[in-house]
């Protein structure tokens, strides 16, 4: 039996084509050599000495540049192709990983940190457009959530790879960072075809650029959708700023609050697969509301004080919200998306997400400080239940859509909504 087939099958990928594999290997190269976001920054207060405000005003720089490029690249991947944006992307983002690693003033930094926002991020609405371009619709949840688990894998990876390269010079990581991306555009171009479909491009046409990249945003039945993964993209953004602020002040030493976090990424890799085909089972607004009511309570869980094992124990459960939610959603933008705009779509569910990184740094240190930790995670909580509710109450109206859809697609399949 071929080996790899057999892992494929092990994975829950058996059946896909050829051309989504080539974009998930590609993807795993690229991540695996993610080395910079993690260590920027370190790189500027450690390496280039910079202050903390200097610091934050850089990174928050690269997170606009981020924001901008989801609407962007979903426009050029509709406009120029999926194989031109991915491939071009992916080389402009190696280009703008070695201008930042090599300018030395303050001015250039902050500069290619921006262009690397925005030039780095290009490619992902074109890979998430190219999925939906070459996987049927019965199994894109599936194919959404291998990529979502193969990215985490990559990174997980990448993360102490990354320290080990640190230690023999930051720059090495931009070098490493920018190699690994111009790989994956290369792979891109040698092994991906142009997957926009024939017909896509002609009524693409009818379309201003601007055009293009506001019409997601016309949409009352994707806006309705885009809603709660919005708000559920603040919960889990928290991770990042103020659940660390707040574990720490519960008592937790910086170990122990890295164990609590490791939760996550080990359960990502070691259940995503596994849970991708459970959720494929289920209606997709039932697997949304399920993620809604996980994520809110995991998140709410933190209200309570903190020891490792109850610290843990809520990690676990938002990070299995996460791992339903992640190849769901992706698969919805799809299915509401006319052919010739799957670019766009996509792009918008990306800046939902870079929008929400943000915003929720700066809306839960205020909460933290105004109202207090308790008052936070029992936000959260509520949060996540009406995001759940949400979703059932908006479920008709996305089904009829996609109906609507199908009629004009009829290699549409049925739909789980």
């Amino acid at each position: 039996m071929n080996p790899v087939a057999t892992v494929l099958r092990a994975l829950g990928g058996g059946g896909l084509p050829r051309t989504y594999w080539v974009l998930w290997v590609g993807t795993f190269v690229n991540r695996l050599g993610s080395f910079v976001a993690p260590f920027l920054a370190l790189y500027l207060t450690r390496e280039r000495g910079f202050s903390i405000e200097q610091t934050g005003f850089i990174v928050s720089l690269n997170g606009l540049g981020a924001v901008l490029a989801a609407p962007l690249g979903g426009m050029l991947a509709d406009r120029v192709g999926r194989r031109l944006t991915l491939a071009g992307g992916l080389w402009l983002g190696a280009g703008a990983m070695l201008f930042i690693g090599f300018s030395e003033t303050p001015g250039r930094i902050a500069a290619a940190a921006f262009l690397l926002g925005i030039l780095g991020d290009l490619y992902r609405p074109a890979v998430s457009a190219a999925v939906a371009d070459v996987v049927p619709p019965r199994d894109r949840a599936r194919a959404y959530g291998l990529l979502y688990w193969v990215i985490n894998l990559g990174f997980a990876i990448a993360l102490p790879l990354a320290g080990l390269l640190a230690g023999l010079g930051y720059r090495l990581l931009f070098i490493a960072d920018a190699v690994t991306t111009f790989l994956y555009g290369c792979c891109v171009w040698a092994f991906v075809p142009e997957t926009r479909p024939p017909e896509a491009r002609a009524a693409h046409a009818s379309h201003s650029p601007l055009g293009a990249v506001l019409s997601p945003f016309r949409d009352s039945v994707y806006l309705a959708f885009c809603l709660p993964v919005f708000a559920l993209a603040l919960l889990f953004h928290q991770s990042f700023m103020s659940l660390p602020v707040t574990l720490t002040q519960q008592g937790l030493t910086p170990a122990e609050y890295g164990l609590v976090m490791s939760v996550n990424g080990v359960l990502i890799v070691a259940l995503q697969p596994f849970v991708v085909r459970g959720v494929g089972r289920v209606r997709r607004s039932t697997a949304l509301a399920v993620a809604g009511v996980l994520t809110g309570v995991g998140f709410g869980l933190h209200a309570l004080p903190a020891s490792v094992p109850l610290a843990m124990a809520a990690v676990t459960v938002w990070t299995l919200g996460e791992i339903v939610h992640s190849p769901v959603a992706p698969s919805v933008v799809a299915d509401l998306a006319p052919a010739e705009l799957r670019g766009s779509y996509q792009g918008a569910y990306h800046m939902m997400w870079g929008l929400a990184s943000s915003i929720a740094p700066a809306l839960g240190g205020a909460m933290l400080g105004h109202a207090g930790a308790t008052a936070l995670w029992a936000g959260c909580f509520c949060v996540g239940l009406a995001a759940a509710l949400w979703h059932l109450t908006i479920a008709g109206a996305r089904r009829r859509r996609v109906e609507t859809l199908r009629l004009e697609r009829p290699e549409m399949s049925a739909s789980l909504d």
